[in-house]
């Protein structure tokens, strides 16, 4: 049972379940209040969206149809997440990784798509930085494997990173995502170049420098080892630094058992106030009450050390 902030501040014990926000977050009760209006998606996010896409032979408009994600409809309990109305974007919604199938061979091991709570990011980069990185910020790509929407890489891209990449298997995700760097950038948030990757984490090939990956526990055990073995392979000879910034870090215990990391931080970081009141809304609105949320997240940073030769 974990604690959960109220608006009246009071607690609430809810269930806890794995997913990607404390939720599996990635990675992710009852409804406490029933005028949550402002809370609510705006009318585009219904089960189905309606759009004319021609004209049949009478010379009417023809109809199209769009389903949404399951879980990003207001019947599967979509509320909408403060920062999205504060800056105009679409990174609300929680999708469980079952309904997450790309086609790839990976789509077992997808945990869930949900927004990493604002004020855990900027605290756990902050918490990175007095580390003492091999590089300064400036100096360092930040990429976010998993990034659905991409939540994580607009809030990196305000910290002058040398530059941001997102990379999501999912297409819908990734197409969303996309729009919102796009709306990010015409509103001159964008401190950091932004890229937004359609392709597996494991194929992923990092980019040359000083690379920080950010994980919000996007997938299980078995990519991780993946992972963590190409990534391996591709450090041998390679001076660049390489560290995690691992979130809701469920799969621990993999790292703890591969060679060459060393680990700097385990802790819990609390969300805000404000997003520990959001993150519970969400997760009150869910008709099947499958996630959970807490005033927190499991945390975790590592630094790639390298191996030695015996």
């Amino acid at each position: 049972m974990v604690e959960v902030l109220t608006p009246a501040s009071s607690a609430i014990e809810t269930r806890r379940t794995p997913q990607r926000l404390n939720p599996v977050g990635a990675n992710r009760g009852g409804n406490e209040s029933r005028n949550l209006s402002q809370w609510m998606a705006p009318a585009c996010a219904k089960v189905q969206t309606v759009k004319a896409s021609g004209k049949e032979k009478d010379g009417t408009a023809r109809k199209s149809t769009r389903r949404l994600l399951p879980g990003l409809s207001v019947k599967d309990g979509f509320t909408l997440h403060p920062f999205d109305a504060e800056h105009g974007v679409r990174t609300s919604g929680l999708v469980a990784g079952r309904h997450l199938k790309s086609g790839h061979r990976h789509d077992r091991h997808t945990t869930a798509y949900y927004g990493v709570a604002p004020s855990v990011f900027h605290s756990l980069v902050k918490r990175w930085r007095r580390t003492g990185p091999a590089a300064r910020v400036e100096e360092t790509t930040l990429v976010d494997l998993g990034a659905g929407m991409g939540r994580a890489v607009l809030l990196a891209s305000e910290i002058s990173f040398k530059a941001v990449v997102g990379v999501e298997l999912h297409p819908t995700l990734v197409g969303i995502a996309r729009r919102n760097v796009k709306t990010w950038r015409s509103a001159g948030r964008e401190r950091s170049p932004i890229r937004i990757v359609e392709g597996d984490a494991v194929e992923f090939a990092l980019p040359a420098g000083p690379v920080v990956v950010f994980l919000f526990n996007p997938f299980g055990a078995a990519v991780l080892r993946r992972l963590l073995k190409r990534w391996q392979l591709e450090l041998v000879g390679r001076a660049d630094a390489l560290d995690i910034l691992y979130v809701n870090n469920e799969q621990e215990g993999v790292l703890e058992m591969e060679r060459g990391w060393g680990r700097l931080f385990l802790g819990k970081v609390r969300r805000s106030e404000a997003d520990a009141i959001a993150d519970h809304k969400i997760m009150a609105n869910q008709p099947e009450g499958e996630y959970a949320s807490s005033n927190w997240e499991d945390c975790s940073i590592w630094r790639w050390k390298g191996t030695r030769r015996d």
